[in-house]
């Protein structure tokens, strides 16, 4: 089985930064109609990272997966056409109504838009041609391995970066609150604002936290059981984080992965070096979680939407215009420190000055002694990343011979393709047999590293170190235009089986919005097609959300006693719940045989 490490990337050199940190694929935004609308790319840079990828034997994979409306479709077919011609390898797509028009043969992946999470979806989904379906955060360790047991399409898994709230693809808080929809790349993110929490009764539980934004995810203690649950593609939340996350994180999971390689293979070539110490708690991250792998738990994070970093000590005495800190974590001018006040909002400040565990910040803090710190803003980490902070190399071997008319170089990588170039030269005879394998094996800023050099003239002639050069220089000019052509993508023609679908009635949820898509689940036998909220905008009696959070078990109140602590606040089984944001109010509804929470609009 091959384990494959999937990297973001926001834009070209995001990219190539993955790839030079380990990446075994990336998935980027296409020039429209992808789920991060502010992470566009032009085709020429799509491109130019297929090629980058090619080179290391990694795949990349374009996002074209919003909903579209039908003046839309014939436009995204189009851009579908041009990313099949420039050598991407896959789309991730979500709407199915793609499915009916007339697409290259391309490989297709099931976004988690598509809200993957049982057996009989994915079976479905395999039946129309999907190569891969990308699973729902949502899923569990027990879930994985029963998909894997019914199905053989590749099943990938988020392993790390931020949660979505809601399930992928059933959100539309943000399309109701100002028409920038989720499953149309615009979210904006309710799930991170503040809200007050009242009873049925309009009295005031909870004023204002983030009683529905989620830790981050990682599942960096559970790749084992991940691969033992038929996961082969470890997929990095991030196409909108900065360049030290996509760098930080994906070393930080390639040495993971590589730790495990044993029994499994490689997807792409190459072995990264770092000059850094990968450390996912010092970048992004709002506190981290592993979600539902295996079992229910506190998720939510409810004094900030923001990143609170690396825990690094407790305050330990407090003076007129300083602090001291425990630990043994050494502070830099520019550190971020951050801490939560009485209130349980979180509070922050710079540090413009240090003495050993003294640190004299930018503006004096209202903190008291034992109050716990973090780091958000790691200054000596974060130079660390700063410029070259990887190199990939792929080994190869170097075959140095005479021929009747000059000499040849045949070069021979650790994937077995093999280019021999060939020069016209006289056979001067060597002063000394020291040979041309050190001066052949200065491969330098090339993507190669000579493992082995061969000299079969035992040093009896002479070359000139010029001549020498453009000799390796040609030859790994070859060895790359033969890596990227053999790595592009072979064509991947879809089958549909015609499989019925496991419903004859879509609501809202199906998120149809187009006649294409209404097409496709005709033709799969659905009789009834109720359009998407994108397109009616008819909230009234429809969730916003659905989602595996429960803010009654958050809370320490779950109505099946499963709670993990005492409760925080005090509400009855009978009460009902109403999140407020400003004039805005919400329903909560809670589906206890589901395990499962609804969020629905009310005047009440």
């Amino acid at each position: 089985m091959k384990l494959e490490l999937l990297s973001p990337a926001k834009n070209l050199d995001f990219g190539r930064e993955a790839i030079n940190h380990g990446a075994d694929a990336l998935y980027i935004g296409a020039p429209a109609y992808g789920a991060r609308a502010a992470a566009t790319n032009t085709l020429e840079d799509i491109e130019a990272l297929a090629n980058y990828a090619h080179l290391y034997g990694s795949k990349v994979f374009v996002t074209v997966n919003t909903l579209l409306f039908d003046n839309e479709v014939e436009a995204a077919v189009k851009m579908i056409r041009q990313l099949y011609n420039i050598g991407v390898d896959a789309l991730l797509i979500q709407d199915m109504g793609l499915l009916e028009c007339d697409l290259p043969p391309i490989e297709l992946h099931a976004s988690t838009q598509c809200h993957n999470v049982s057996v009989e979806r994915i079976k479905f989904l395999e039946s129309i041609g999907m190569k891969r379906v990308v699973l729902a955060r949502e899923t569990s360790l027990e879930q994985m391995r029963e998909i894997r047991q019914a199905t053989h399409l590749d099943l990938e898994a988020f392993v790390h970066g931020a949660l979505c709230v809601s399930y992928s693809g059933q959100c539309y808080m943000s399309q109701y609150l100002n028409e920038r929809s989720g499953n149309r790349g615009c979210c904006s993110q309710p799930c991170r604002s503040t809200y007050d929490l009242y009873d049925g009764d309009n009295k005031l539980l909870i004023k204002e936290k983030h009683l529905l934004s989620l830790r981050d995810f990682n599942a960096s203690q559970q790749l084992e059981n991940m691969i033992a649950a038929g996961i082969t593609s470890f997929k990095i939340e991030g196409r909108l984080k900065d360049l030290s996350y996509v760098k930080n994180i994906t070393a930080y999971y390639r040495q993971l992965l590589d730790n495990m390689m044993e029994g499994h293979k490689k997807v792409s070539s190459g072995h990264s070096t770092y000059t850094f110490i990968p450390d996912p708690e010092r970048t992004f991250n709002r506190g981290y979680s592993d979600y539902l792998l295996r079992e229910r738990q506190p998720m939510a994070n409810f004094a900030t939407q923001k990143s609170l970093g690396k825990r690094i000590g407790k305050v330990t005495s407090v003076g007129r215009n300083s602090l001291t800190i425990s630990g043994t974590e050494p502070f830099a001018n520019g550190d971020g420190l951050c801490y939560l006040d009485a209130d349980g909002h979180l509070q922050g400040f710079l540090v413009n000055g240090v003495q050993g565990r003294t640190v004299i910040p930018n503006q004096m803090p209202d903190i008291s002694v034992g109050t716990i710190i973090w780091r958000n803003q790691d200054q000596l980490f974060e130079k660390q990343l700063q410029g070259k902070s990887a190199e990939r190399k792929i080994d190869v071997e170097m075959l140095f011979s005479a021929t009747s008319n000059g000499f040849a170089l045949r070069l021979t990588d650790e994937d077995g393709l093999s280019v021999t170039h060939s020069v016209t030269a006289e056979h001067q005879e060597a002063h000394n047999n020291s040979g041309m394998g050190k001066q052949l094996s200065k491969l330098g800023n090339t993507p190669f590293v000579a493992t082995a050099v061969v000299d079969e003239t035992q040093g009896r002639y002479f070359l000139p170190a010029g001549s020498v050069n453009q000799l390796r220089r040609e030859a790994v000019e070859k060895l790359i235009a033969l890596r990227i052509k053999h790595f592009h993508p072979i064509d991947c023609p879809r089958s549909d089986s015609g499989v019925p679908y496991p419903a004859t009635t879509l609501d809202y949820r199906a998120n149809v919005i187009n006649d294409k898509a209404e097409m496709f689940f005709k033709h799969h036998g659905v009789k009834k097609i109720e359009r998407g909220l994108e397109q009616t905008k008819d909230y009234d009696g429809k969730a916003l959300m659905t989602t595996k959070y429960c803010l009654r078990y958050e809370l320490g109140c779950c109505l099946q006693g499963k709670n993990n602590g005492k409760p925080q606040v005090n509400i009855a089984p009978t009460d009902t719940l109403i999140l407020r944001n400003n004039d805005r109010r919400f329903r909560l509804q809670f589906d206890c045989r589901n395990c499962q929470m609804l969020i629905y609009t009310t005047s009440v």
